[in-house]
C-alpha cells in the first residue's frame, strides 16, 4: 500500500528542492528568497522502486496570530497529520539554529515517524552540520544534497520500513478506446484570473476544507498547486494557480516565476475556469488571458466571482456578455457563471457547465455528416475567387478532437480566406452544437479518398499516338513517274 511524506523545515533550507528532486520535475518554484513556498503541494514521488506521496509544505515559522505566516504554519500542521512519516530537513552548512531545535521539540510531541535529513552535504562542507544535528535527538541523520541527488541511497534505506508492500503499476486497459479513455481520467481543470479575485477561496469552497491559503492581502498564492479531487464519482485534478497582472507590471524575479508556473498550468489544462471580479469592469488583462487560453486550445468558463456584492446585475451582465461577442468573437458560446465563493452560492453551476464543456472539447464529429454539411454550406455561400479561379473545396474530416480540429481538402492551398474559414467555424459550432471550445481549420490539398480513383484510368491495352517528331507534317514519299510503252510504227 502507499505511503505519504511530508518535507518540512524552517524557510530557505532546500525544501522545494528535494520535492523537485524526488518528484522527477520542476514543479515547485525555487529561489534564493526565503518562505517562497505559502501552500503545501503534492505529487508523486519514487527513489527507484519506492513510491509514495510527497506533500511539501512552507517554511515553519514560530508564529500563532493572525498573520500570513500563522496560517502557513496551520497549513504545514495539516500536512503533518496527513503523512505517515515525515522528512525534517536542515541546512548542515549553516549547522543546528534554534530554531531547528523549537521544531524537533514539537515533531517529538506530535508522534509522527521523522527522518531527519542534513541538507547541502555535498562536498564536504555540511559536515560539521552532520555531526551536530545527532543533538536533535531524532536519530541518525541522512547526509544530503537536494541540488545535486546525493545521498538518494541513504533516504531510500530510511524510508524503506515505512512502504509495506511493494506496489504494483496500475493496469492499462489495452482493449480501451482511445477515443473514449477520456472519460476514464482525470479531468485537469485549471482556476486562472487576476491576483486577488478569489481563486483560492473558491477553490476552498469547492473542497470543503481550507486547503489554500487564502487572506486580504493580493498574491497570496505564487505556486500551481494541484488537487486530486472526486465530484459525483468523477475524478478531477484541481490546479489553483498564481494570480496573472499585465507583463508591464511584473518587475520582480519570483513573481514572473509565478507568471510563467500559471502558463504552464494553462497549457496542461483541459478545460479553464477563467475567475473575474464582479464589482469590477472586464479588464483588458481579463480577455488577455482569456486569449491566451484560447491560442492554447483549451475550453473556457468565465466565473463572476463577488456577484452577492454588484448592483444593477442586469446591466452588469449585458456589459459582459457584449465585451465576450466583440473581444473573443472566435469563441462564441462561453458559458457566465455568476456567484459568491466566499458565500458558496452559485457554484452548483460551476461543476456542470465544466463536465459538459470537457465532453465538447472531446467531441467527435462523424465525416459523412460533415461532409453533406460542407455541401450545404458551399451552396449557400460558394468559397470566393482568388487569381481568377474559384477555389474548389473537395471534402473535409476531423483530424482530432481536444480541441475539435479539422481538415479541408482544397485545390490549392493556402488561398482560403480567412473570412471564409470563420463563416465555416460557424457553421461547424451552430450545426454540431460545439459552443465554449476553440475549433481550428487546416487546408491541405490531395485526393478524395471517397472517390474510386481506378474509374478514372484509362482501360489497358489501349496504344497512343506515336509523337511526331520536332512537331513537323512529315513529307510525302514521291512516287516513281508512270510512262507509257511506246508505240509501233
Amino acid at each position: 500500500m502507499s505511503f505519504t511524506v511530508a518535507v518540512i523545515g524552517r524557510p530557505n533550507v532546500g525544501k522545494s528542492t528535494l520535492f523537485n528532486r524526488l518528484i522527477g520535475k520542476r514543479l515547485a518554484i525555487v529561489d534564493d528568497t526565503p518562505g517562497v513556498t505559502r501552500d503545501r503541494r503534492e505529487g508523486d514521488a519514487s527513489i527507484a522502486d519506492l513510491k509514495f506521496t510527497l506533500i511539501d509544505t512552507a517554511g515553519l515559522d514560530d508564529a500563532t496570530d493572525g498573520s500570513m505566516e500563522a496560517r502557513m504554519r496551520e497549513q504545514t500542521e495539516r500536512a503533518l497529520d496527513d503523512a505517515d512519516v515525515v522528512l525534517f530537513l536542515i541546512d548542515a552548512r549553516a549547522g543546528v539554529t534554534p530554531m531547528d531545535e523549537h521544531f524537533a521539540g514539537w515533531l517529538h510531541r506530535h508522534g509522527t515517524p521523522v527522518v531527519l535529513v542534513a541538507n547541502k552535504c555535498e562536498g564536504g562542507a555540511g559536515q560539521g552540520g552532520l555531526m551536530d544535528a545527532y543533538s536533535l535527538g531524532l536519530g541518525d541523520p541522512v547526509a544530503f544534497s537536494a541540488e545535486h541527488g546525493e545521498g538518494l541511497d541513504g533516504l531510500y534505506d530510511a524510508l524503506l520500513p515505512f512502504a509495506g508492500e511493494t506496489l504494483d503499476d496500475i493496469p492499462f486497459d489495452e482493449d480501451e478506446d482511445p477515443d473514449e479513455a477520456w472519460r476514464t481520467r482525470p479531468l485537469q481543470l485549471a482556476i486562472v484570473g487576476r491576483p486577488n479575485v478569489g481563486k483560492s477561496t473558491m477553490v476552498n469552497k469547492l473542497l470543503g476544507e481550507e486547503r489554500m491559503l487564502t487572506g486580504p492581502e493580493a498574491g497570496i498564492t505564487r505556486d500551481s498547486i494541484s488537487i486530486s479531487w472526486n465530484w459525483q464519482g468523477r475524478d478531477i485534478r484541481l490546479i489553483d494557480t498564481a494570480g496573472m497582472r499585465r507583463k508591464a507590471r511584473v518587475t520582480k524575479k519570483l513573481e514572473g516565476l509565478s507568471v510563467g508556473d500559471t502558463l504552464r498550468a494553462i497549457r496542461y489544462a483541459e478545460v479553464v475556469v477563467l475567475v473575474i471580479d464582479g464589482t469590477m469592469e472586464f479588464e483588458k488583462q481579463d480577455l488577455s488571458i482569456a486569449r491566451l487560453v484560447i491560442e492554447e486550445g483549451r475550453a473556457l468558463i468565465l466565473a463572476v466571482n463577488k456577484w452577492d456584492a454588484v448592483t444593477g446585475k442586469e446591466k452588469a451582465m449585458g456589459q459582459i456578455e457584449d465585451r465576450l461577442q466583440t473581444s473573443l468573437p472566435q469563441v462564441r458560446g462561453i458559458p457566465v457563471i455568476t456567484c459568491s465563493a466566499l458565500k458558496g452560492k452559485g457554484l452548483n453551476k460551476l461543476l456542470p457547465a465544466v463536465t459538459k464543456v470537457h465532453e465538447i472539447w472531446n467531441r467527435r464529429v462523424p465525416t459523412g455528416g460533415l461532409n453533406r454539411w460542407l455541401e450545404a454550406m458551399i451552396e449557400a455561400h460558394p468559397p470566393p475567387v482568388t487569381k481568377g479561379r474559384r477555389l474548389r473545396l473537395r471534402y473535409i474530416t476531423q483530424a482530432k478532437a481536444r480541441p475539435p480540429t479539422f481538415v479541408v481538402f482544397v485545390s490549392r492551398k493556402d488561398v482560403l480566406e480567412e473570412s471564409y474559414i470563420r463563416y465555416l467555424i460557424n457553421g461547424l459550432r451552430e450545426n454540431f452544437d460545439l459552443p465554449a471550445v476553440p475549433i481550428r481549420i487546416h487546408q491541405r490539398t490531395g485526393t478524395n479518398p471517397y472517390v474510386d480513383e481506378e474509374a478514372k484510368k484509362e482501360p489497358k491495352g489501349k496504344t497512343r499516338t506515336k509523337a511526331k517528331s520536332k512537331g513537323k507534317t512529315p513529307m510525302k514519299k514521291k512516287q516513281p513517274e508512270r510512262r507509257s510503252p511506246p508505240r509501233a510504227s
